[in-house]
């Protein structure tokens, strides 16, 4: 009987192939822009589940791990189809933070976890760093944040921190960080950090725990792995042990997130980690034509590379790229606008397989920074264009939807005393600073949560009867909304209790009493109400077809809703698609596509980014050049590279320079990337030959089967 993996040989190529049917070492498959990997990684994990050597594992023994909620649903539903409902249902397919809870939910006891821990946003931790440091200076706790954040990617505790600490700025931070690593223990609490950093500590220093993860999880998948940093490769290695046998796929040629920790050392180290590691590239594009292609590989060449690899493709030459010299920003927004107006119309010669006829979501406008977008919003308005500004607000950014939010946590776990402190204040119930204040002095001194001080019997020695009712009062609810969260199943009865939730504590007026607009309280009410159907709809069963039998998913608590909301980041399940043009910054492009797209801006100064003329490193550079590289493969049939003569410099005009990598994507004239015809001919003869070595280690590998 033939395996999904086994059926899809035909449509897969022989690179493809050869890293699905790889199964008895590590295998790192290097997957350039628009090759398929998620291909890959759904078909090897079809593949895995099948009889023979290497494989034959169960569901629950197949780990996936991706960057965002989004490529992990993507991920889950797309494995989903080549296996059923019933067996992808079993399989983990998560986010590394998302692994991190599950690790700490089940075995964070050791580290003196309880399983109902709070997970902290950004706004808990400021103010957390804010108290820990004494400071009302929100922009110094910031700047203490990322820098813990940064001592945290990097595996370093507040001890380590300050051993290494480089002047006197840095001591501080370190002398912060111990006291907010004793306050998170206090009110069992973590931030996004220590999702990654604990689970790391748990599997180093828990023999038994390392042992039981590393036999429960026998084959580990890594999406976008040269997007990881020092302390999750370093998880990755403890939950795998010196034997594990792993599925990375990465490319090194779009590692763009050096600023938050990532490092292009994971991938060098895993050959010295790993000496029987197989590395298998992925260079046939299946996005972008030949001349957009070309431009990439003139542009990522001049970089060193780790592993040797040339994207090409099949999908025929193309349009040239087109280079777009603009007066002024105001000039290149007009200029874009006009050039996708002119596509849309069908004046400009289109590829037989342009859809964009019709669709404004076919357009993009990629820039470096988010400044970068204001005259293209303008332009767009202008010209009655639609429009969405990729990495906008989230939904759960909101300020009603963190309302609710913390009162959900508090709910899961009492002792989060940020949950509390927003709960109790939002709306208002007479409970004032003072109280507050007073409420916490004495937590302080008793070492206990808000909520555990709340019902303590000295209490009524440091507050008033007012204000110890009040107290009381809002504790007593607290406890029976949790009962009523914890036993309330399915849509409607879960629906029923929320809305009674904001009727009792007088949400919808609270927002009208607090915002003088009356049509934005109008709208922060409807993110409301959409808030309490996206909660309601997943306590319900859902019933999914697998094989002929209806399989209906079990029903789920309000509470259990609740501790999903810590790790969501946006509802983009919610929505739709829209059609409409996409402005969006290069960073957030990453794993994106359009038929046409834009890059704006390419001047010295705003890409390469540097904040002085020559203000920048190599390894910048090298890192900027691969922002170009991703923003380039980002198109499929044509792409526009704009470049400003002058540029605003506060008031003024100043001259602008082209980008250093315009001259490195090698276009001629009329915009078409040059190709030395010796050149052509050599390429042509290498990917013949690699073709052809491909194809018989697949009829190999098949052999072997």
């Amino acid at each position: 009987m033939s395996s999904p993996a086994d059926s899809a040989a035909p449509t897969m190529n022989p690179a493809q192939m050869a890293a699905v049917q790889h199964l008895d070492s590590p295998c790192l498959v290097l997957a350039g822009a628009g090759s398929g990997k998620t291909r890959v990684i759904t078909h090897k994990i079809a593949r895995l589940l099948q009889p023979g050597p290497g494989a034959d594992l169960k569901p629950a023994e197949i780990g996936a791990i991706t960057f965002t909620n989004k490529a992990a649903a993507e991920m889950r539903e797309r494995v989903k189809g080549l296996i059923g409902p019933r067996a992808a249902g079993k399989l983990l397919v998560c986010t590394f933070h998302s692994l991190g809870v599950k690790l700490l939910r089940e075995d964070g006891a050791a580290l003196g976890l309880k399983p109902s821990f709070s997970i902290l946003d950004s706004d808990d931790v400021t103010s957390i760093l804010r108290d820990a440091g004494g400071t009302t200076d929100a922009k110094l706790a910031r700047s203490w944040q990322w820098t813990i954040s940064l001592w945290k990617n990097n595996g370093l505790n507040s001890a380590q921190a300050l051993a290494q600490a480089q002047d006197d700025d840095e001591q501080v931070a370190a002398r912060v960080m111990k006291l907010y690593e004793e306050r998170l223990l206090a009110y069992q609490a973590v931030d996004f950090d220590d999702l990654i950093g604990l689970p790391m500590k748990l599997l180093a220093e828990h023999e038994q725990v390392r042992a039981k993860w590393q036999r429960q999880l026998r084959h580990v998948l890594i999406d976008e792995y040269q997007d990881t940093n020092a302390t999750q490769y370093e998880l990755l290695k403890l939950l795998l042990g010196p034997e594990g046998i792993f599925t990375a796929v990465g490319d090194d040629d779009q590692s763009i997130y050096g600023w938050r920790g990532a490092t292009l050392d994971n991938l060098k180290r895993l050959p010295q980690d790993y000496p029987n590691l197989k590395v298998i590239p992925l260079e046939q594009n299946y996005r972008s034509t030949s001349a957009i292609l070309r431009a990439a590989n003139h542009v990522i060449a001049t970089n060193p590379k780790l592993f040797q690899k040339t994207l090409w493709s099949d999908l025929g030459e193309g349009e040239p790229v087109k280079l777009m010299m603009c007066d002024n920003e105001e000039h290149e927004a007009e200029r874009a606008v006009a050039h996708f107006q002119l596509l849309r119309s069908g004046l400009l010669e289109r590829h037989p397989g342009d859809p964009s006829k019709t669709d404004w979501s076919n357009f993009a406008i990629l820039y470096r920074a988010n400044h970068q977008a204001r005259p293209f919003e303008q332009a767009l308005r202008k010209a009655n264009i639609p429009y969405k500004v990729s990495g906008g607000q989230s939904f759960f950014d909101k300020a009603e939807i963190k309302d609710l939010c913390a009162w959900l946590r508090l709910l899961l776990n009492n002792d989060d005393d940020p949950a509390f402190l927003r709960a109790v204040t939002t709306p208002k119930r007479g409970i004032g600073h003072q109280t507050l204040g007073t409420l916490g002095e004495f937590a302080g001194k008793w070492k206990v949560s808000l909520f555990e001080a709340l019902f303590s019997d000295s209490l009524h020695a440091a507050l008033n009867k007012r204000a110890l009712d009040g107290l009381h009062e809002f504790g007593r609810y607290v406890n029976d909304l949790e009962y009523r969260a914890r036993h309330t199943y399915g849509s409607e009865e879960a629906k029923t209790l929320l809305l009674e939730w904001l009727k009792d504590i007088g949400y919808e007026q609270h927002l009208y009493d607090n915002e003088e607009n009356e049509k934005v309280a109008a709208a922060r009410w409807t993110n409301v109400l959409d808030f309490i159907d996206w909660v309601a709809k997943r306590c319900g069963g859902q019933i999914e077809n697998d094989g002929g039998l209806s399989v209906e998913t079990e029903k789920k608590s309000v509470l259990e809703i609740a501790q999903l909301i810590s790790l969501i980041t946006s509802l983009a399940e919610r929505n739709a698609e829209q059609n409409v043009v996409t402005l969006s910054t290069l960073h957030a492009s990453k794993g994106l596509e359009w038929p046409h797209v834009v890059l704006a801006g390419v001047n010295e100064g705003s890409l390469p980014f540097s904040r002085e003329e020559g203000d920048i490193t190599p390894q910048q550079v090298e890192e900027e050049r691969r922002l170009m590289y991703v923003g380039i493969t980002r198109a499929r049939l044509t792409l526009g590279v704009s470049v400003l003569k002058r540029r605003k410099k506060g008031r003024e005009y100043v001259q602008a320079t082209p980008s250093r990598f315009i001259a490195e994507m090698k276009l001629d004239e009329g915009g078409v990337p040059k190709e030395d015809p010796r050149e052509k001919l050599k390429r042509l003869r290498e990917e013949m030959a690699a073709k052809a070595k491909a194809s018989q280690a697949a009829a190999r590998a098949f052999d072997n089967q």
